[in-house]
């Protein structure tokens, strides 16, 4: 179970990370808070925080439900794409949203394999 949490924290760091880039981009790129648009590039960076947050609402307690009820170390291969495609769906997404589709896929696998992965071991359980 140490691992999953290692991987759950790992994946929250990226998330600061997309996070501090928002806010340090906010200011070079002129977006006043409160404001959420503005300069292309810092609208890109928003979005791919805000999507990175909406995908740890399913994440993070689907690899704790996977590593309890199924199998701590199965949870480390979803766990570890996650963190993967995250980083990907920023990349892609900062060059072009319309190429963001390979980091996404993987992300959404990631979360089902979790999810179904900690259904299933909590009905055999």
């Amino acid at each position: 179970m140490k691992y999953s949490a290692l991987v759950i924290l790992i994946a929250l760091l990226q998330y600061l990370f997309f996070t501090a880039l928002v806010g340090l981009k906010r200011g070079k790129h002129e977006v006043q808070a409160p404001q959420t648009s503005g300069h292309e590039l810092w609208e890109r960076l928003f979005r791919v925080q805000q999507n990175t947050m909406e995908q740890l609402v399913i994440f993070i307690p689907s690899m704790i439900a996977f590593s309890m009820y199924t199998s701590a170390r199965w949870a480390l291969l979803p766990g570890v794409l996650f963190i993967v495609a995250r980083q990907l769906y920023y990349h892609e997404y900062i060059k072009d949203p319309a190429s963001r589709t390979p980091g996404m896929a993987l992300t959404l696998l990631s979360n089902v394999v979790l999810l179904l992965g900690a259904v299933i071991g909590l009905i055999l359980s």
